[in-house]
């Protein structure tokens, strides 16, 4: 599960804490009394004491669909995986002792030598008896094996079916059948201040019963602007990642997924995948192994009370356009710098991260109207969504130099004001570096400038050069004001 602080760390998350609902008496009175007391009861009619709900129950019914997940992952793939696996035995990490024993910890783990792998676990749900099980993306990120445990103790090496870190949903299979299964429930009738129960394994106890209420809902995150999450204060830890979220009918609503906190523990704070959400991507995760997202192609901010005045609004709500990216399906709809993002589809828009959880929930090709507020009057647009993917590869797609991955690099032609500042007259930004030019020490943000000695104006170039070599390419690379020739072999 991850955990969101300051600093942005990552960890493994479960929802729980709870809340009682307050109800109000009405005594009785007499006489005169209660003529006086009569008109302040017809205006404001007590409100009703909620039951809390039979949680037993709940857990009693559906906690054997609840599964315990181990990771096993690459050795060094997850640096936070990695320093649990490098952890001082025995010894808690809360304990002052902790950091100066694991400073005397051999390199690359407990046993000095080779790095050890890195090792982590989470939670899920099954939603079929015939093996399909739903977690967190980030459970099994950089997974080698997949291990899913059972209420019953027995145990499956899963098959990761896809992962979409967007929405950090991921679906597994087990080879298994007649399996315990949870019912399916959906947020549109979720309340905030109703009750919310989660299963499953913080810390590794597993199937451990946490409860609380829905302090909000379609909340968006920094990090994660595709999910409308739900938050409540149910207490959630690591190792709670991925686990279900119940509404009082015992319906699952929700993947847990992440907690705010200073500490890496829980602090009232705790956010949920929507089911709407997850069985989107899980639907398409299932058909195609992975998950599509749609792109308008804008750059919004926020509308603070400022703002709204200086764009006559009547409210500080909406999605600010700041910029618009040019052949985008934002510019081919007419948007424009200025335009205030109100409703998408019907759906208002209040904060500005309302508008990506919309825009990612939708499919690549889904045509949305869109009503905007521009220079003090309503305007109704309608635009034909483009694809999420679709800026990746035209940055490191279209323009990879790549053959099958003999090269590994992503490269864009300089612009002349990079041009300027790097005092080149030509060359390749690199913005992504993998494989064997990574090994062979070329970095995002270096410029290459030839390839064999030829210089390179494009990506074209690159590739015709890359097509004739057959063992290595020699590569002109110049960082920080220097150049070196970077030889890589090819693979």
């Amino acid at each position: 599960m991850k955990t969101l602080s300051l600093t942005a760390s990552r960890l493994v998350l479960s929802l729980a804490a709870a809340g009682i609902v307050g109800g109000a008496t009405v005594g009785l009175v007499t006489g005169t009394a209660a003529t006086a007391a009569a008109p302040v009861a017809t205006q404001q009619a007590p409100v009703a004491a909620a039951a809390v709900p039979d949680f037993s129950q709940i857990a009693q019914r559906h906690g054997a669909a609840v599964v315990n997940i181990s990771v096993i992952g690459k050795a060094g793939a997850d640096d936070e995986q990695q320093a649990q696996t490098r952890a001082p035995q025995g010894i808690d990490p809360s304990d002052p002792l902790f950091e100066f024993f694991k400073r005397f910890q051999p390199p690359g783990g407990q046993g000095g030598g080779r790095e050890a792998p890195s090792r982590g676990q989470g939670s899920g749900f099954i939603i079929s008896a015939d093996g399909l099980v739903l977690t967190n993306a980030h459970v099994v990120r950089n997974a080698q094996r997949v291990t899913v445990k059972l209420t019953d103790r027995r145990e499956f090496v899963a098959k990761v079916l896809g992962s979409d870190p967007k929405t950090d949903v991921a679906v597994l299979r087990i080879d298994a059948k007649d399996l315990p299964v949870v019912p399916l429930g959906s947020t549109k009738d979720l309340k905030v201040g109703e009750w919310v129960l989660a299963i499953g394994a913080p810390f590794g106890f597993e199937n451990s019963v946490t409860a609380g209420v829905v302090s909000a809902k379609g909340r968006s995150l920094p990090d994660d602007s595709f999910v409308p999450f739900i938050q409540t204060d149910v207490a959630v830890n690591p190792g709670n990642s991925g686990g279900p979220l119940f509404n009082a009918r015992g319906e699952v609503v929700g993947i847990n997924s992440q907690i705010y906190s200073h500490t890496g523990g829980y602090q009232g704070l705790s956010f949920a995948i929507p089911m709407e959400t997850a069985l989107k991507v899980k639907d398409q995760i299932v058909a195609h192994g992975k998950a599509s997202h749609a792109r308008l192609g804008v750059s919004v901010q926020e509308v603070n009370q400022t703002l709204a005045e200086s764009f006559k609004l009547d409210k500080p709500e909406g999605a600010l356009v700041s910029s618009v990216e040019p052949g985008s399906p934002a510019a081919q709809a007419g948007l424009q710098v200025g335009d205030v993002i109100r409703q998408m589809e019907g759906q208002p828009i209040v904060s500005s991260g309302d508008l990506p959880a919309l825009i990612g929930q939708a499919l690549p090709g889904e045509k949305v109207k869109l009503d905007v507020w521009r220079q003090g009057k309503p305007v109704t647009l309608t635009a034909q969504l483009g694809d999420a993917a679709a800026k990746a590869v035209k940055t490191a797609g279209a323009e990879k130099a790549t053959d099958q991955g003999r090269l590994g690099l992503a490269l864009r032609p300089l612009a002349p004001q990079e041009r300027r500042e790097v005092g080149v007259d030509g060359g390749l930004v690199v913005e992504d570096a993998q494989g064997p030019a990574a090994l062979a020490g070329v970095q995002p943000g270096d410029v290459l400038l030839a390839v064999n000695g030829s210089k390179v104006q494009n990506v074209e170039q690159v590739r015709a050069m890359l097509g004739k070599a057959t063992k290595s390419l020699a590569l002109l690379i110049q960082r920080d004001g220097n150049q070196i020739f970077v030889p890589v072999p090819l693979g």
